[in-house]
């Protein structure tokens, strides 16, 4: 199994265009960038599946050698995308990808529904190229021999989509290819039970890593809207609960611009680290099995 992480920022990147905070100053100033939230993965290191679709995702598709076309070819190894949500920061390059000969849609049915209804995307792309919507409720087999399981970790729902009815508008994904298992989960309201099963075994874990503390928001912006009350569980609270899993790779991704941890030469990092964790780079691939 093969995965290349696309992008590792939350909605907006980072720097974010319009943010002038200190985080995103630095990250201006230094030349440090990250692009928004997106995974590639492939059981066989041909039929390849993208996890969410990013804004970013033309630029990420360029820079990512296993996901271009053929010499001579409009043929690309991509056989569908899989989302996490249906929030606009993994949603909106699926607009980029009109330009494939076919697209398969995996969701949950509240997703879908969003997809249909509030952000009719899918309608907007099926009349540039051939989109089928699959609902993923439990586990599927894919190409390339790997297989996926879905476990709803959140319902909260985007801001665009809160008069719609159903349950699953968050999932974490559990990948299982060559005997290894890999798990994605860059939106994550609370460590419970349910996660605990899914990361049960799991080679490497992709964890939502939005923000490093509770109140990060309110230090960085004055806002009064707490991690969790936005879906995420905190770097720092998460730790302990890495720590209790030596034999699991952890690695956060998804980091919102005001995260100081974005930065490869914060101070945090040391408790991170000490945890027995990491923070995802950009274009970082992974090789399991």
């Amino acid at each position: 199994m093969r995965v290349r992480i696309l992008g590792t920022a939350a909605g907006g990147g980072l720097p974010q265009w319009n943010c002038g905070c200190r985080s995103c100053s630095r990250a201006a100033e230094l030349g440090v960038a990250r692009s928004q939230d997106c995974l590639a993965i492939s059981g066989d290191g041909t039929s390849w599946y993208l996890v969410n679709a990013s804004p970013d995702l033309r630029t990420q598709l360029l820079a990512s050698p296993e996901l271009r076309p053929a010499p001579g070819t409009r043929r690309t190894p991509l056989e569908g995308v899989l989302l996490t949500s249906a929030e606009l920061d993994h949603t909106l390059g699926l607009l980029t990808l009109r330009e494939a000969a076919r697209l398969p849609i995996y969701a949950t049915a509240a997703v879908h529904q969003a997809l249909r209804q509030a952000f009719p995307i899918a309608d907007v792309i099926g009349n540039y190229t051939q989109v089928r919507q699959e609902v993923i409720a439990d586990r599927r087999l894919l190409a390339g021999g790997l297989v996926v399981e879905a476990v709803g970790v959140s319902d909260k729902r985007p801001r665009y989509a809160r008069e719609l009815p159903g349950t699953g508008w968050a999932v974490a994904y559990r990948f299982t290819g060559s005997g290894r298992r890999l798990v994605y989960a860059p939106c994550l309201p609370a460590w419970n039970d349910a996660f605990e099963r899914i990361i049960d075994g799991a080679d490497v874990v992709l964890l939502d890593g939005t923000f490093h503390t509770e109140d990060e928001l309110t230090h960085a912006s004055g806002s009064d809207r707490p991690a969790r009350s936005m879906g995420h569980l905190p770097i720092r609270d998460a730790l302990p609960e890495i720590a209790r899993h030596p034999a699991t790779r952890f690695l956060f991704t998804h980091l919102n611009n005001t995260n100081p941890l974005a930065h490869p030469d914060a101070p945090e990092l040391a408790d991170v680290h000490g945890a027995g964790a990491e923070i995802a780079a950009e274009g970082q691939v992974l090789v399991l099995g």
